[in-house]
């Protein structure tokens, strides 16, 4: 989510990124406030699960115009954090997505730290073992696993139908981003993608590694990944309405 105004360019240096903390709907969150070379007008986003706000500047721009760029978007921002989903803590009885499907967390300390799939007559379980403190590690550590057996299949898939090469996979828990690609040939994933739907997973791998061959957004690129992922505006379009309720679930 973003908003903004344009004003003439300036060419100081850039300064480093200024990190504070902004009070708004009775919440206090972090902010950070970033100069971009690049930037023509300040642009306000709030970070996936309304977790954070990051303003982009001008470089050279007053930091009073900050302050009143803020004021005159406070109600804008309370509206939008009023519509971010709640933050759910994992835990025993609750249900989370698991490829889109939802299972509830059931805990049995019983046997050793490990965690299973299994069904009763509610239906999908997630059945975790072990000390109830380390229950939501060890969920977060399944999603990862199965990311990393699922999304290395679908890279091979994908860069074999463009014929390049991904360089190294990896699996991080970013709030902002579902996946990036270097022009090096570096892929990079969240592993909390697992709780989506299979094609919406099939389109994020796609996305991604038709990068590989197209470093930009432009209309060969989204042919490309059309190609690859004929699915690409459903799943594309899924991932915008749903990813910030996976994005607030919280593993800690």
């Amino acid at each position: 989510m973003s908003i903004g105004f344009f004003r003439n360019l300036t060419k100081p240096k850039p300064k480093p990124v200024v990190e504070r903390e902004h009070c708004v709907a009775g919440r206090t969150l972090p902010l950070k406030i970033v100069e971009s070379a690049r930037a023509r007008r300040l642009t306000l986003r709030i970070d996936s699960g309304g977790q954070g706000l990051r303003i982009t500047v001008p470089p050279g721009l007053r930091r009073g115009e900050v302050e009143k760029f803020l004021d005159r978007h406070q109600d804008w921002l309370e509206q939008r954090l009023a519509k971010v989903p709640t933050r759910p803590q994992v835990r025993p009885g609750i249900r989370i997505p698991i490829r889109g499907v939802p299972h509830r967390i059931v805990h049995e300390p019983a046997k050793r730290g490990t965690v299973t799939v299994a069904r009763d007559d509610r239906g999908p379980l997630l059945i975790v073992h072990g000390e109830r403190v380390h229950l939501p590690r060890r969920i977060a550590d399944y999603l990862k696993r199965e990311a990393k057996r699922e999304i290395e299949k679908l890279v091979v898939k994908h860069t074999e139908a463009i014929g390049k090469r991904a360089k190294a996979i990896r699996y991080k828990d970013t709030s902002s981003r579902w996946g990036s690609c270097t022009s090096e040939g570096n892929l990079s994933f969240s592993w909390r993608i697992m709780m989506a739907p299979p094609p919406v997973i099939n389109y994020l791998v796609a996305h991604e590694v038709a990068h590989l061959k197209e470093m930009n957004h432009g209309p060969k690129f989204w042919k490309l990944c059309e190609k690859l992922c004929p699915d690409t505006d459903r799943c594309k379009d899924w991932l915008k309405r749903n990813g910030g309720a996976l994005q607030a679930i919280v593993f800690e």
